[in-house]
């Protein structure tokens, strides 16, 4: 339970703050260096782990497998700067909500093409998400309605002040 804690906590930090360096703050990066300036962190994480595991035969394994380990290590490269971008574009909120859809189409797929079992619990919990996303969707594109603001009455969320300011971009001030 400890190690799945400490590894929720770390990517949601990581998600956090990617959306922060990658489009909010002073500190503006793209995601290629996002992505370099993450990668000592994530690392010197893998050292501790595998220190704490070390095996001799470690580094046996790496010279019989490693003509898989290097296209894997381009692969996971990759897939952190899709990563970044997709930060970049929908938010830390969106990209983890990304993942619940992804998540539920793949069990959906091994349901239907390999006859997976689904229990009636998974199938209300994939439920609950499904509407959290699509809640959460519909709060982006209509904030202005009424089930909306009622929820946002609920939870005691400030008002956001449209008022334009000295941050406030000349197209934004045309909509206001």
């Amino acid at each position: 339970f400890f190690f799945q804690l400490v590894s929720q906590c770390a990517e949601c930090s990581r998600n956090v703050l990617g959306e922060v360096v990658l489009s909010g703050s002073d500190l503006k990066l793209d995601p290629l260096s996002y992505t370099l300036f993450v990668a000592p962190t994530c690392l010197l994480v893998l050292i501790v782990g595998t220190i704490t595991t070390w095996s001799p035969d470690i580094l046996v394994d790496l010279g019989k497998w490693w003509h898989y380990v290097l296209p894997n290590a381009f692969l996971a490269f990759a897939l952190n700067i899709v990563v970044a971008f997709t930060i970049k574009e929908i938010s830390a909120v969106g990209f983890v909500l990304a993942g619940v859809c992804k998540d539920i189409c793949i069990v959906l797929i091994s349901c239907m093409f390999f006859g997976e079992q689904v229990t009636a619990k998974q199938i209300l919990g994939f439920v609950v998400a499904a509407s959290g996303v699509f809640f959460w969707s519909y709060m982006r594109v209509a904030p202005s309605t009424q089930a909306v603001q009622l929820l946002n009455d609920l939870l005691m969320t400030p008002k956001e002040n449209k008022e334009p300011n000295e941050k406030t971009s000349l197209r934004e001030s045309n909509k206001v």
